[in-house]
């Protein structure tokens, strides 16, 4: 049995989760928005008791990656309709810029031009500026998988480099640094 498949995931209060058989979609809606996921006609899912369910029919390899799988979808769809999902990105770098009006997201990374970055309406974007510390992007969202879809494009545009560490890092990232060529041993 998967460990993971068999946890019940937990309805908070607030949050109605609703299973409709004919189509196998499971829809969860809450107080920061609605999400929906179809599911694999293989994988029974069912409401209970404030608890949902995930079960497979046997034990072929198919059915028991499914399992997991859909469990884990449903759990980061019931914990983003309730508490939402943050992840924030540090720019190092100088000069290094990034200014949000609305869903737009302007990003300034040594380019002979800035990159404009239209964002889905699903995602809030906030920029902390200060003076002398790294411009810090925030991104705020329900939909877990569209946030890391997002903030991975925006860390794409300039990834971190292991020399001097400039580029666009995740706040919590650690960046393997290599030694530059003084390190180097001479003959």
């Amino acid at each position: 049995m998967s460990r993971i498949g068999k946890l019940p995931v937990q309805i908070p209060s607030g949050v109605q989760v609703t299973v409709d058989d004919k189509t196998n979609t499971v829809s969860v809606k809450g107080k920061l928005g609605e999400l929906k996921q179809k599911v694999n006609p293989n994988i029974k899912v069912e409401v209970k008791d404030g608890e949902l369910k995930v079960s497979r029919p046997n034990d072929d390899k198919a059915n028991r990656s499914l399992h997991g799988l859909y469990r884990a979808l449903i759990n980061n769809m019931v914990k983003g309709v309730s508490e939402g999902f943050t992840i924030k990105q540090e720019m190092v770098g100088v000069g290094y810029r990034a200014t949000a009006q609305g869903q737009l997201l302007d990003i300034a990374v040594g380019y002979s031009h800035n990159i404009l970055i239209e964002l889905p309406s699903e995602i809030k974007v906030e920029v902390a500026q200060e003076k002398r510390a790294n411009p810090i992007i925030t991104l705020t969202s329900c939909d877990k998988q569209l946030l890391g879809q997002v903030a991975a494009k925006i860390r794409s545009f300039r990834a971190p480099e292991p020399y001097k560490g400039k580029g666009i890092k995740f706040v919590d990232e650690v960046i393997r640094r290599k030694a530059g060529k003084a390190a180097s041993s001479s003959k």
